[in-house]
């Protein structure tokens, strides 16, 4: 895809790309070692970016290091690139339908689409799911963006687990009210992951999608997609902190029995949204409770699952 033709005369439209600081300098070091433009962008359209926007980036920092000038932060701008208009996930309506039950819409913003939404469990839900995730919780862990493997990290002070897509009668059906709340097939989905926040513990700023700056996120993308979409449900009610925060668009959600805060950063043109930068608000009082379904753009198969399949 190219820029629209324009006069000389006529004036640039300008787009605003966003980034991470992983992308940017894999996308510089590849060109520092001799990567040229086409090739870098072909491994970044290889992971699931957008073909238009890997050429623009690829070819925006090779500008950049070409005329001497600093590495910008966060976000670049590029000329335009004609494409077809995006369309939300998320359906511009007062009540979402749940399969088995209906949701209503409390707030939501457009860019980035994230929205809070009332009653997507029932308490009992939320205690029941709680109740089977306390006995295997444990550390939380981060994806190193160098080596790809799972570690502890004091980014991330929260204990956790996951379940497996639909392991029991109480998650296959919360699994199917999720999905059709996301408007995305349920096989699509990761399986559940529920987050224990003690007091003093939180996430900091991170985005859900996944960089492909390392192996592991890199066989990721290629076996399921990129992630597109982010659920998470509030499992109790948060004595005092614990809040979502989104710094880019000033917004924090304060977590409530039962509700949930969905956002979407992939788009239907495959762009990735950096404004959907998001963390957890320490616990300053109480503990909080979380359960996060994430959503990719393929179905998801794991890495354990791939080994099984291969060594049939």
């Amino acid at each position: 895809m190219h820029p629209a033709p324009h006069s000389d005369n006529a004036p640039r439209q300008m787009a605003t790309l966003h980034f991470s600081p992983e992308l940017r300098d894999w996308i510089v070091g590849a060109l520092k070692r001799g990567g040229t433009a086409p090739e870098i962008a072909e491994a970044l359209v290889s992971r699931q970016f957008d073909p238009a926007v890997a050429r623009a980036l690829v070819d925006a920092f090779a500008r950049v290091l070409h005329d001497g000038g600093p590495l910008p932060e966060g976000q670049i701008s590029v000329e335009r690139m004609p494409m077809a208009p995006a369309v939300p996930r998320l359906p511009y309506a007062s009540v979402l339908r749940g399969g088995d039950r209906d949701v209503h819409v409390l707030s939501r913003t457009d860019k980035p689409v994230v929205a809070v939404l009332e009653g997507v469990l029932s308490h009992a839900e939320c205690d029941a799911l709680m109740a089977a995730a306390r006995p295997r919780l444990a550390p939380s862990t981060i994806v190193d963006p160098r080596t790809g493997a799972h570690v502890v990290s004091a980014d991330r002070s929260s204990q956790g687990m996951f379940f497996q897509l639909a392991e029991s009668a109480l998650l296959a059906a919360i699994d199917a009210r999720v999905s059709a709340l996301m408007q995305w097939p349920t096989e699509h989905g990761e399986g559940l992951q529920v987050l224990q926040y003690r007091p003093g513990a939180e996430s900091r700023p991170h985005f859900d999608f996944l960089m492909p700056n390392n192996a592991a996120n890199q066989a990721s993308i290629a076996r399921s997609g990129q992630r597109v979409s982010t659920m998470v449900i509030y499992l109790n009610d948060v004595e005092e902190g614990g809040e979502t925060v989104f710094p880019e668009i000033g917004l924090m959600v304060v977590p409530r029995k039962g509700n949930a805060v969905y956002f979407e950063y992939c788009d239907s043109n495959g762009q990735l949204d950096g404004k959907t930068l998001h963390a957890a608000a320490p616990v300053a009082r109480g503990e909080k409770w979380v359960a996060t379904k994430w959503m990719r753009q393929r179905r998801f198969v794991s890495a354990a699952e791939e080994a099984q399949i291969a060594s049939m």
